[in-house]
C-alpha cells in the first residue's frame, strides 16, 4: 500500500506539523498548532492549498 499524501506545513515557519493530509482532504476553520514555533493559526485547506482564516478582533465593550 502506497502512502498518498503529505505532512501539513506550518504557514508561518514552513516546518512539518503533526497532521497528515491526503489530496481529497478539506479543512475549514481548522486550528493548526505548530510544535516548532508554538503558534496556533486558523486555516482553510483544499487540494493542498492553505489559506489563513482571519481572526476576528476582540470587540471592546461600550
Amino acid at each position: 500500500m502506497e502512502k498518498q499524501g503529505q505532512w501539513l506545513l506550518c504557514p508561518s515557519c514552513h516546518s512539518k506539523t503533526r497532521v497528515w493530509i491526503r489530496e481529497d482532504t478539506v479543512l475549514k476553520n481548522f486550528l493548526l498548532f505548530c510544535p516548532k514555533c508554538k503558534r496556533e493559526e486558523l486555516i482553510n485547506l483544499q487540494q493542498f492549498h492553505i489559506t489563513r482564516s482571519k481572526k476576528p478582533d476582540a470587540k471592546t465593550q461600550s
